[in-house]
């Protein structure tokens, strides 16, 4: 798991590609500090296991399930990146919950200074995104815990503070560039509970909400104060 706080940012320094598959070569140095084989640093939010690594520079597979769902296989070497270890059990969490699994790619449409932020306006390339961004809900873009501060029909907009933009690769992302989107957890599993929760069996006997094929659905939520 990790925060959505990024660390450093990185450089590819190198691709081999096979197909759909690939593995990179990265170029680190705090991320590093304590790095073991089997460890897991989030790649512009994509959680990646490190496979090899060296004084200033690590490994890591990207199989074809990742390279379809993410912004990795398009970019060139020299590409920055952000990288984030793992978060530690005794850490701080100062992000929002994000796993590294990447939902989808995201096109930026607009980017524009206000006032002392920089606005960035995304489009998903998946439309089924759009249930999961909500106005002030969280986002990871590019591994970056973000707010929503605005979502539309087919759009939605974060505003980044100067520390961030800063620290992070958004800095050098402009209209047309692609962002990797991971929206929030809690959201899509109460999506899928809604969807799917009144397929019930006897095991649901019991169970806090009662009987077998009791479902957690939208008028129990009201009924309780959760909506």
């Amino acid at each position: 798991m990790f925060t959505g706080l990024i660390e450093e940012i990185g450089e590819l320094r190198g691709a081999a590609r096979k197909g759909e598959a690939m593995v990179l070569r990265i170029g680190a140095a705090k991320v590093l500090e304590g790095v073991r084989l089997g460890d897991s640093i989030a790649v512009n939010g994509v959680c990646l296991t490190v496979t090899g690594c060296g004084p200033d520079s690590f490994e890591a597979d990207v199989m074809p399930e990742t390279y379809r769902h993410t912004n990795l296989g398009g970019l060139p070497a020299g590409s920055p990146l952000n990288l984030e270890r793992a978060m530690r059990a005794d850490g701080r969490f100062g992000g929002h919950i994000v796993q590294g699994h990447v939902d989808g790619i995201g096109r930026i449409v607009e980017r524009r200074a206000y006032a002392n932020a920089v606005l960035f306006t995304i489009r998903p390339a998946d439309e089924g995104l759009r249930r999961y961004i909500i106005p002030r809900g969280s986002i990871a873009v590019d591994g970056i815990s973000l707010t929503v501060t605005e979502a539309g029909e087919d759009a939605f907009s974060v505003s980044i503070i100067p520390h961030t933009f800063a620290e992070t690769v958004l800095q050098s992302k402009q209209a047309g560039a692609t962002v990797n989107l991971e929206c929030d957890v809690l959201g899509k599993y109460v999506d899928h509970l809604l969807r799917f929760g009144g397929r019930g069996d006897a095991a649901g006997a019991g169970r806090p909400g009662g009987a077998a094929g009791s479902s957690l659905t939208a008028a129990f939520l009201a009924e309780n104060g959760f909506a």
